[in-house]
């Protein structure tokens, strides 16, 4: 597999983990999903707005939007609605995708693109942006699952994603 396809991949799992890792969500009361908790983050809600804003930062440096160094000192976004947050990420994640769905083949990981941060401007390869990106979402996501642990609502799996036997079993979920 070529490492392209393979990123191609993880960007598709991303928005099926997101979406499924929502959906789950969904189903907490509202003091649920902004109890505080033991994690990285207070919340659920302060979890999975983390993982947005992130996602949006890095987005817009594979894209060249020129927003980074804004979202610094900026005030987290707080969604009013867990559906509201639910639509950001839903976008964020069909970008990313399609993003890494026009890259033309593996070359083009090693383009360089220009990551702000506070200081200065960080050159990054857009493969290595990509590989932080998901190993992030993993992580944070990982918090948000073992929080609502905690909760009456049933943590969904999000582990059967990239073999074949579990395309079957998640084929209506990920078409």
């Amino acid at each position: 597999m070529k490492a392209r396809d393979l990123l191609l991949r993880m960007a598709e799992n991303n928005a099926w983990a997101n979406k499924t890792l929502f959906a789950a969500c969904a189903a907490l009361s509202e003091e649920d999903y902004r109890a505080t908790r033991t994690s990285f983050f207070p919340s659920i809600r302060a979890t999975l707005e983390h993982n947005y804003l992130v996602d949006t930062y890095y987005l817009d440096a594979l894209v060249r939007g020129g927003h980074g160094r804004a979202m610094y000192g900026a005030p987290d976004p707080t969604f009013a609605k867990l559906a509201d947050l639910v639509v950001a990420q839903g976008r964020v994640d069909r970008d990313l995708v399609a993003f890494v769905a026009a890259l033309e083949d593996d070359a083009a990981l090693d383009v360089i693109v220009s990551v702000e941060r506070r200081d200065a401007d960080k050159p990054e390869r857009i493969g290595d942006v990509l590989a932080h990106l998901f190993q992030h979402q993993i992580h944070h996501r990982g918090q948000a699952h073992a929080m609502l642990a905690g909760t009456n609502v049933k943590p969904p799996q999000l582990d059967e994603f990239f073999l074949a036997e579990d395309q079957k079993s998640r084929a209506a979920e990920t078409a």
